[in-house]
């Protein structure tokens, strides 16, 4: 989809459980992401959760902890066919990215796949490092700063925006910065910067109006509200249908 210039939406689960991914693989997305950084999901509960969501088409896709290739490596032999790595923040940290990404020549990726060749079938060695996805997370001052950098590295795919950390390194608040003006316009930035680099650019939302918003921005791949988020919003619709004031506050914005 991305290579054919269609623009992506992206599901976003937190929740560790099998049959919520299955379900949310079914719901209409173009790919689902496991968090396993702000996430509950642990990397058994993600096996299973790529197994589940491998009942479809949609794109399986994992941001992990950190900038860890152990576990970059662990979850693509696991089938995950994309990372997004938080907290890059310059062009050494993006190289390590794209290393634990690819079969050498192009990168340090050790030979493994040990469910990945089962789920992307016997050509998974030859064809991983032109299919794989690797974003880096762009969420940080530093990271802004050093964004040209960034883009430039060989063998990165793309940036994803961390709208929450961005505003947060940037002064303002973590939950309703990213709708300030000076925000709006540094993701704007950020997009434009992918672009000419030849990048895919990535945003982050976790509101239904302000995905739906940075969809019209133009951005390749854009994330809706995650697992959570959508219960609290189906939950909240319902009690306010019986008259009721919800009974648990709102997942917080954020990841």
């Amino acid at each position: 989809m991305l290579r054919a210039s269609e623009r992506a939406l992206n599901g976003w689960s937190a929740i560790p459980s099998p049959f919520l991914a299955e379900a949310m693989a079914h719901q209409g997305f173009d790919a689902i992401t496991l968090d396993m950084q702000h996430g509950l999901i642990s990397y058994d509960s993600a096996l299973a959760m790529l197994q589940a969501i491998s009942t479809t088409d949609v794109t399986p896709l994992v941001r992990t902890a950190s900038l860890d290739p152990a576990a970059i490596m662990k979850v693509l032999d696991a089938g995950a066919m994309g990372i997004i790595c938080p907290l890059i923040d310059n062009a050494a940290q993006a190289a390590a990215l794209v290393s634990a990404c690819r079969y050498p020549p192009a990168g340090g990726r050790s030979f493994g796949p040990t469910r990945a060749q089962l789920y992307a079938g016997a050509g998974y060695m030859a064809e991983a490092n032109d299919t794989i996805l690797a974003f880096a997370m762009i969420e940080t001052a530093d990271g802004l700063r050093n964004l040209d950098e960034i883009l430039a590295v060989p063998g990165l795919d793309g940036v994803y925006i961390g709208p929450s950390d961005l505003s947060f390194t940037h002064g303002h608040d973590p939950v309703t910065g990213p709708d300030h003006p000076e925000m709006l316009a540094r993701i704007d930035a950020i997009r434009d910067a992918a672009r000419r680099h030849g990048k895919y650019a990535a945003m982050h939302s976790s509101a239904i109006d302000y995905c739906v918003r940075m969809w019209d921005r133009g951005f390749d791949m854009v994330t809706a509200p995650n697992d959570n988020r959508l219960f609290g919003f189906g939950a909240g619709m319902l009690m306010e249908a019986m008259g009721r004031k919800p009974g648990a506050p709102q997942p917080a914005s954020g990841y």
